[in-house]
């Protein structure tokens, strides 16, 4: 992909995590923990996708994306995001794993609540930094 595609694809992703933040919010609310933790990993999951299509980079898997993106955002100086940022996807993406796949796993509405803030909380920084880049 040229590097007009990657940031058509970085705004496409990024309006993809807002609607998949909102989707998580919305289970919150309805009390459906276990998707909602799945929507807010995958929120933040598309959030990191889209900083990294900003600088050409893109992984299919999921453990690919976080390698990734400690590698391009968290190793290398960057502004926008810090080690926090990294153990919060980790985090959240263990949260999705219990929820989707352990069939005993209760998921609880302070927990999720916080996965949906975290999801928020990336997502800000995920647009500061594409705002930054000229890609919003």
């Amino acid at each position: 992909m040229n590097a007009d595609n990657m940031r058509d694809l970085a705004k496409l992703r990024y309006e993809r995590a807002k609607e998949l933040v909102d989707e998580a919010a919305e289970l919150l609310q309805n009390e459906h923990y276990r998707s909602a933790n799945n929507r807010a990993f995958y929120a933040g999951e598309k959030a990191v996708k889209a900083a990294l299509a900003a600088i050409g980079k893109d992984s299919e898997s999921h453990n690919g994306i976080i390698k990734t993106f400690n590698m391009e955002f968290i190793h290398q100086p960057c502004e926008f995001f810090g080690r926090d940022d990294l153990r919060i996807l980790q985090s959240m993406e263990r949260i999705r794993n219990a929820s989707d796949y352990d069939d005993f796993y209760v998921a609880n509405k302070a927990e999720c609540e916080d996965q949906v803030d975290e999801a928020r909380s990336l997502l800000c920084r995920v647009r500061a930094y594409l705002e930054s880049q000229g890609i919003l």
